[in-house]
């Protein structure tokens, strides 16, 4: 079996761990690897300050926190994404406002964000989908003209730009996913990327369990105590050793997946001109990271006709998000803003093929002749 993914392994992950262990004798967060990746994502993202965290959905709930989200706030994402880019605001209260998506991009339209407005939006929350950028001008202009908070989820986002600028960077606050599934992993973790150097203090606080222990640490002051709302958002060293291993060597594994990426492309343009399928399409203004290469298919029947044909020939293809505001606590704890009229057509087409550091060229291959085979009589 062709698995869908394989968590990336660059090599030097289970030395770097064992060095936490038995050199740094320090396994809990913000030991020196910790501080090493916090520092490459500085860098390489532009921002102010960059924290590891356990995860990009905590990443995203400390930005709930930081925004000052509270019950009856109303806060604008688009429908399909992932269930945590709405938990962390509806944890703190507030009420999800879901927009549109466009159909190339699969990203929130942007067009359609200022109708969705009201007196009680206090955010809005772009995610990057495929690491493809969302139209960043025009989000920070409404954010700008009526005053609300951009949290980005760039959770799939890690090394990609929009007109030259990292993902992450634009919004009050960036999260980053370093998952399993991601380009980069710790296993589970992730990120927030902080563009302000004056919410820098606030967000330590946060993310040390609403203690000011990071300043203590400093020798800034000469004990630390409980100052605010917080909670336990640092991932461990170990993580943060199996990360570093990847971040230091982080081109060759961007280079790796573009590559990948773009023998997908290849190998399928001939059944995109056919009509028979679409591939991704990548704004001439978005510089993408090759997070995932998908697919779209005519319909959901024949989407699930194709991950089964290609299941029994030994590759592992998956769909992706079911739209938050057709689901139970979409429901409950949201609305639609305006029409559906691209979100759930358009999820109900996609299909997710293998993409990973350890997959193979031949692999590529053989799944491009497989989705082939299917377009040329072996569907059923």
């Amino acid at each position: 079996m062709i698995n869908f993914n394989e968590p990336t392994l660059t090599g030097k992950e289970t030395e770097y761990i064992r060095q936490a262990v038995t050199q740094n004798c320090m396994l809990c967060g913000d030991g020196p690897f910790t501080k090493k990746c916090n520092e490459w994502l500085r860098e390489n993202t532009g921002v102010s300050s960059a924290m590891l965290t356990t995860s990009c959905t905590h990443a995203l709930e400390m930005a709930a926190i930081l925004c000052g989200i509270k019950e009856g706030d109303e806060v604008i994402m688009p429908s399909y994404t992932f269930c945590s880019t709405a938990d962390a605001f509806v944890l703190r209260g507030a009420k999800i406002v879901f927009v549109d998506i466009r159909p190339d991009t699969m990203n929130i339209d942007e067009k359609k964000i200022e109708e969705a407005v009201t007196e009680k939006t206090r955010a809005i929350v772009p995610v990057h989908y495929a690491g493809v950028g969302c139209e960043m001008d025009e989000i920070m202009r409404i954010a700008k003209e009526h005053s609300l908070y951009v949290v980005e989820d760039a959770a799939q986002g890690i090394m990609a730009s929009y007109k030259g600028k990292a993902l992450g960077s634009f919004g009050d606050y960036g999260c980053i996913s370093f998952h399993e599934t991601k380009n980069f992993t710790m296993g589970e973790g992730g990120a927030i990327l902080i563009r302000d150097d004056d919410n820098a203090p606030a967000a330590e606080i946060v993310r040390e369990k609403g203690t000011n222990r990071s300043r203590f640490f400093r020798g800034e002051i000469d004990k630390y105590t409980w100052v605010d709302k917080g909670s336990s958002y640092l991932p461990s060293e170990m993580n943060a050793a199996y990360l570093w291993a990847q971040l230091e060597t982080a081109e060759n594994v961007f280079n790796d997946r573009m590559r990948k990426w773009e023998l997908y492309r290849e190998c399928l343009t001939d059944l995109s001109e056919r009509g028979a399928v679409e591939l991704p399409f990548i704004p001439e203004y978005v510089n993408h990271n090759a997070h995932m290469f998908y697919i779209k298919v005519r319909d959901i029947d024949e989407r699930s006709s194709l991950i089964r044909y290609l299941k029994e020939n030994g590759v592992h293809a998956v769909f992706h998000y079911v739209p938050l505001h057709s689901s139970p606590a979409g429901m409950k704890f949201g609305t639609m803003a305006g029409e559906d009229i691209y979100t759930t057509r358009e999820s109900d087409r996609l299909i997710r093929l293998p993409l990973h550091y350890n997959l193979k060229d031949d692999d590529i291959l053989y799944v491009c002749e497989k989705v082939k085979a299917f377009y040329d009589g072996g569907k059923r």
